[in-house]
């Protein structure tokens, strides 16, 4: 990726100049001329009788900085482009809607998917051909897209009228697939179905599911987490403590500046694609704090600790915000900033020590990638296995080797501020803070909400999308809505502050209005609010990340169970019914749906803690549910100030009893006498 400042002088820049993402900047100086999408671009492909080419990507995305080096620095390609076509670019992060849709037309088209993803359209947004990658010249059987360029141009002014028709085909193709068949029902046989599913693909060597490559997708392992818990099922715990072990001990976990990189390149887990995504270290954080809730196994504890540690150290804006993303790509070559040899370990940490490293750390003359090495402890103890006296010199030595690594040319950092990211984030830190009695986690989780609810909402009460230098943009669309409100929920749990519940209330009603249908149920991908696109898409694959779907039919079960409001139980059970059919397809593509699932039909416990915050007695059963491994419970505290009788009227006639803090504990519509006792109180929760 070249920057833009290093070649200011030899280009003017394009329309993308003005735009705030940092994807569309890295093109501004692209002798292409390249548009933002919007109307304008539209009306001039209109006017002068032109086909678009739209082409999507992020600022992480290493072959979105391979296509752009070979093709839109280049000035063949940019002369065939600007007198043939109109250029638009697409942050996909920005634009998740649009990206959404013309992916699955290239999916539908080409079979496969992936970015950069290259579209092309007529001036009204309907595609006629699609792919991802295409390299400057054709090779080995694949096409460049010079000649794709080309050949297209010339189909458009002899054909134009049969590719308009197959336009209108494939917009048509495209809605019937966003329509979908009768409601139907799920239950058990659905959750088990999940769980055989994910059993029989675990690599039971190196952990994960299937062989190459490897993404984390850790609410796969949350929901084979709540299923060990529920139907005490040993093999799916094993699944889990393999998998969040042999990660941490691969090379896609940066042992020297710490945080996960997006996926695994091979089997073990050894050779990352280096790119570093905020949504990835937040969902894995969660898991890694749920292990460590789950077994008390501190070596989870660590590991959180340790991707909290990266985030919050380079990852933090000084708002206290989360950026997006880090590079794969430093100075042009794919995990140049993270790779060692042999000679610098022992030019940094000196003849006698190095070894131990070396040894500890798989560094070899040899090198485990391209004749470097990517640190890593495939085969190893852990660290919590290890004599303390070797710790503490190994851990020294990392100090080290992170100072000297520092000195390098870093990889891009994406700064931009991204509602639904940062909400996973938040949801992590919350959770984390409540499970290991950590304030500071807490009170950054607090700021970062902060600055969603003060800046990202408009004048007119609407999420927002994205916010970059002081600039905010784009209404927010389901998963910014989705992942603030599970956000506010965590942190509600963390410090029972009734501001975050009733905030979490109000954005969930928001979402309902704005993106339900209300004609066939499930919740839309954009609002009503927002741009019409040739289609509205509905939501329910959780891939890397969970769907807005997903997430939002938990955060109502939840909600309906903290605030004894049944509208929203039935809400959640309407999502059931229409995502059904879809999702039985392969349970397994949906592991965050059936975590929503499993937790409706769990009996979970309900916990009205009522009495003074500050009381001991409060403290100590507070502090007893954050210490129990409780997925499927909800805790409330009736603090006597009646702040969240509005929201839930059941609290007020569940007060102290002679003074003293009480719990009331239901399940199952059942509740149970008025608990005082601490002794009693420990054991009824765990049982």
């Amino acid at each position: 990726m070249t920057k833009p400042d290093t070649i200011k002088e030899k280009q003017k820049p394009n329309k993308l100049i003005n735009e705030k993402s940092p994807y569309l900047l890295q093109h501004a100086y692209n002798p292409v001329n390249w548009n933002p999408w919007g109307e304008e671009a539209f009306a001039i492909a209109k006017a002068e009788d032109k086909p678009i080419f739209l082409s999507i990507g992020y600022s992480t995305c290493h072959w979105c900085h391979v296509m752009e080096k070979e093709s839109f620095e280049n000035k063949e390609v940019a002369a065939i482009l600007n007198r043939y076509f109109i250029a638009i670019k697409v942050d996909r992060e920005e634009r998740p809607d649009v990206d959404s849709i013309y992916m699955s037309v290239c999916q539908s088209l080409t079979g496969s998917g992936g970015w950069p993803l290259t579209i092309f359209m007529t001036s009204d947004k309907k595609p006629f051909y699609a792919g991802t990658y295409f390299p400057r010249e054709s090779m080995r059987g694949m096409p460049g897209i010079k000649d794709v360029l080309i050949s297209i141009a010339e189909q458009w002014n002899e054909n134009k009228e049969s590719i308009i028709e197959s336009s209108k085909k494939i917009v048509e193709h495209i809605k019937k697939n966003d329509v979908f068949v009768k409601p139907g029902e799920m239950g058990e046989s659905e959750i088990h179905n999940a769980f055989s599913s994910f059993e029989s693909v675990f690599d039971d060597k190196y952990g994960g599911f299937g062989r190459s490559p490897k993404f984390p997708a850790p609410h796969n392992l949350q929901f084979l987490l709540r299923y060990w818990k529920n139907y005490n099922e040993p093999k799916a715990l094993e699944i889990v403590e393999t998998t969040l072990e042999a990660m941490y001990s691969g090379g896609i976990f940066d042992h020297i500046g710490f945080g996960f990189s997006r996926y695994s390149t091979d089997q073990k887990w050894l050779v990352p694609h280096f790119e570093k995504m905020l949504y990835d270290n937040a969902l894995l954080a969660q898991v890694y704090i749920e292990a460590f809730e789950a077994t008390g196994k501190k070596f989870y504890k660590e590991v959180a600790d340790k991707i909290f540690t990266y985030i919050l150290r380079d990852m933090t804006s000084k708002e206290g915000a989360f950026y997006s993303a880090e590079d794969a790509d430093s100075e042009g070559i794919e995990g140049k900033y993270y790779l060692l040899t042999n000679e610098e370990v022992a030019l940094v940490l000196g003849e006698e020590s190095y070894k131990i490293y070396c040894e500890q750390y798989d560094i070899t003359k040899k090198g485990n990638f391209e004749g470097r090495n990517i640190p890593n402890l495939i085969g190893k103890q852990s660290s919590t296995n290890i004599d303390e006296k070797v710790n503490i010199k190994l851990e020294e030595m990392r100090e080290k080797l992170f100072e000297y690594r520092e000195k390098r040319i870093h990889p891009y950092k994406d700064d931009k501020i991204l509602t639904s990211w940062n909400g996973l984030m938040i949801a992590a830190l919350a959770y984390g803070g409540r499970v290991f009695q950590n304030a500071s986690y807490i009170n950054v989780a607090e700021k970062a909400m902060n600055f969603i609810l003060s800046k990202m909402i408009n004048d007119k009460g609407r999420l927002m999308a994205r916010y970059r230098d002081g600039d905010v943009a784009h209404l927010g669309y389901l998963d910014d809505y989705a992942f603030t409100v599970h956000a506010l929920i965590e942190l509600y749990e963390a410090t029972f502050n009734a501001v975050y519940l009733t905030k979490a209330i109000e954005l969930n009603e928001n979402m309902i209005k704005l993106f339900k249908d209300e004609k066939q149920g499930g919740l839309y991908l954009y609002g009503v609010d927002g741009e019409e696109l040739i289609s509205r898409p509905k939501d329910i694959y959780d891939g890397a990340m969970p769907s807005g779907n997903s997430v939002a039919t938990l955060n109502m079960l939840r909600l309906a169970r903290l605030t004894a409001n049944t509208k929203l139980q039935n809400e959640a059970a309407l999502q059931f019914k229409v995502f059904a059919s879809k999702v039985k397809t392969i349970e397994s593509a949906h592991a965050y749906f059936m975590t929503a699932l499993l937790y409706s039909t769990v009996p979970g416990k309900d916990i009205i803690i009522s009495g003074d915050e500050n009381s001991g007695g409060t403290k100590t059963m507070i502090k007893e549910i954050n210490s129990t491994y409780l997925p499927f419970a909800t805790a409330v505290l009736n603090a006597g100030d009646g702040s969240l009788n509005s929201i839930n009227s059941e609290l007020a006639a569940h007060k102290p009893l002679l003074g003293k803090t009480t719990a009331y504990i239901c399940e199952n519509y059942t509740c149970r006498e008025p608990i005082t006792n601490l002794q009693e109180f420990y054991e009824s929760i765990n049982e």
